[in-house]
């Protein structure tokens, strides 16, 4: 089948599956995730996940941390700044420490268990961004809360990596001169905050107003999609997730004028092809082909990847002085490893750390926590007290179960 009627037949099913999800109270990711794994290798072997889709599936995740900066709260997300960086350490050194250390009972040596850990202590936060959006909840503290942690979370763990790789004395992950160097590196990552901060402040509004004035048809929003792809690619050009860039573009965009007009454009672009791909692109890399062979495994680095992010990031929460209605919202926030952990497992199997089989493995664990995470976050999300989200304007309970009443 080629590009054009696979993308003709997914957008049909996740058009669908979303539909169907949302009719029975199921986050409608979820929805789009099953597609993949029905119609991919993983079942009916419909539709693989060629260079085609995998680019529009990477578009999908740069234009969805685009919108969820345009929805953020830069105040909250000051505000809870110190909370996030340090649910953000916590919620690394547990999986790496219970994930590195249950991989040890599998004759791992320490440093391959140690990589392990390292690839489960990523956080993906483009899920959770798009079910904080379905039921209202992205400008809350908790919100804040997860958003700011992700993308220190991203920050480390790019860290992490390098060192593991360095110390492994395997060729990874390259810069523009060469082998990875770890202050070169850091040292890129706080050139590219600094320069976010001037794009924010004074870059951005400007250009902004430079595109207004172009005598194009949605010249405005051209000019904020040229803004929201060059920090993309600024933000991968230094070792961090695409993702990150676009988020803080989207924040710069946010603090202009035209932020309700980008907003009401944005979202049509994303939503009608690019974002669903995303979340089908998770399922079609699911294989079952060695499941029977690791069944235990798999099951054991699932749960452990679902519970040392709950606990490592909740308690990160509970320390700040959040309640456990939030610190479970946290927690759960913070599960999914999506295209972050897919990413840093890949890294490692084309550096030589992982051998296939093994690689299959953590790529099916990766996919399950994926899946469970929204079930988590949206459990979290209606079991949250009014009296824990003061920061939020309308009753994230009354806004939960509109989303949920049929339409």
């Amino acid at each position: 089948m080629d590009f054009i009627g696979a993308l003709c037949l997914l957008l049909i099913l996740t058009t669908l599956s979303g539909h169907l999800a949302n009719r029975i109270g199921v986050p409608s990711v979820i929805g789009q995730i099953v597609v993949g794994i029905i119609v991919g290798p993983a079942m009916l072997n419909w539709v693989r996940l060629d260079s085609s889709l995998n680019l529009f599936s990477q578009i999908g995740v740069i234009i969805l941390m685009f919108i969820g900066g345009l929805e953020s709260n830069l105040k909250l997300l000051r505000k809870y700044l110190r909370p996030a960086v340090i649910v953000a350490i916590i919620g690394v050194i547990f999986p790496v420490i219970m994930i590195g250390g249950a991989t040890l009972a599998y004759a791992f040596s320490p440093l391959e268990a140690a990589f392990i850990g390292v690839v489960f202590s990523a956080t993906s936060v483009s899920i959770s961004v798009e079910v904080l959006r379905d039921y209202h909840s992205l400008d809350t503290k908790e919100g804040a809360t997860i958003l700011g942690a992700a993308v220190a979370d991203d920050i480390i763990g790019v860290i992490l990596l390098s060192i593991m790789i360095s110390i492994m004395g395997t060729e990874g992950v390259k810069t523009s001169g060469g082998s990875t160097n770890i202050l070169l590196i850091f040292a890129e990552q706080v050139a590219f905050f600094g320069g976010t901060y001037l794009m924010v402040r004074w870059i951005v509004p400007y250009l902004m107003q430079i595109g207004e004035r172009l005598l194009m048809t949605a010249s405005v929003t051209i000019t904020s999609m040229v803004i929201c792809l060059g920090m993309a690619w600024a933000a991968d050009v230094v070792g961090l997730s695409g993702a990150v860039g676009a988020f803080f573009a989207g924040i710069a965009v946010a603090h202009t004028p035209y932020r309700e007009t980008i907003e009401n454009h944005m979202e049509p672009i994303g939503y009608a092809v690019f974002v669903p791909l995303f979340f089908v692109s998770i399922g079609l890399n699911m294989s079952l082909a060695h499941l029977g062979n690791s069944i235990v495994f798999v099951a054991v680095l699932t749960f452990l990847a679902c519970i040392s992010k709950l606990f490592g990031c909740g308690l990160g929460a509970l320390l700040n002085g959040f309640g456990l209605s939030s610190s479970y919202m946290i927690g759960s926030g913070m599960i999914s490893r999506g295209e972050m952990g897919l990413i840093t497992a890949q890294i490692g199997f084309s550096s030589g750390l992982l051998s296939g089989t093994y690689y299959s493995d953590l790529i099916l664990v990766i996919i399950l926590s994926t899946i469970i995470a929204p079930f988590l976050l949206k459990h979290a999300i209606r079991h949250l007290p009014a009296t824990d989200s003061a920061d939020v304007s309308l009753d994230v309970q009354e806004r939960v179960a509109e989303n949920n009443r049929p339409s």
